[in-house]
């Protein structure tokens, strides 16, 4: 079955009565990238729908591993994020820079990353401004 019945038929359980169009803008745009690759509209407009939920099904599991942090562990993720070092975070944070370096290790985990470069590629949409 096709990704788009597998969703077609998961949305009808929600709403029934509704049909899905796609406006003539992004049918255009469609059919340019599935002319530049060479391959069926509905194949590249499923793999376009399969990367957008796939990106949103992470978005929304990051949000929740953020909320599951500690507050210094947000703190810390932040400043990470806004490429601070470990030494600087820790001065500002009038913490050690081994409480830094174990609270980075601990986010890590959670986030389920293996370095601060994939944390912050895994959060790069999201506005630390307010922590500077």
């Amino acid at each position: 079955m096709s990704l788009w019945r597998r969703l077609l038929q998961a949305l009808k359980g929600r709403d029934a009565q509704r049909a899905y169009e796609l406006d003539q803008p992004l049918v255009e745009v469609l059919q340019r990238f599935a002319e530049a690759e060479k391959r069926p509209r509905e194949e590249v407009a499923a793999d376009l729908l399969s990367a957008a939920l796939l990106k949103r099904q992470l978005a929304e599991e990051y949000l929740r591993t953020w909320r599951a942090l500690s507050t210094r562990e947000q703190q810390v993720t932040a400043l990470t994020c806004l490429n601070y070092t470990n030494r600087q975070i820790a001065a500002r944070l009038y913490l050690s820079p081994d409480t830094v370096k174990s609270h980075v290790r601990n986010v890590l985990r959670k986030f389920n990353v293996r370095s601060k470069a994939e944390l912050r590629q895994a959060l790069s949409e999201w506005d630390f401004s307010e922590w500077k």
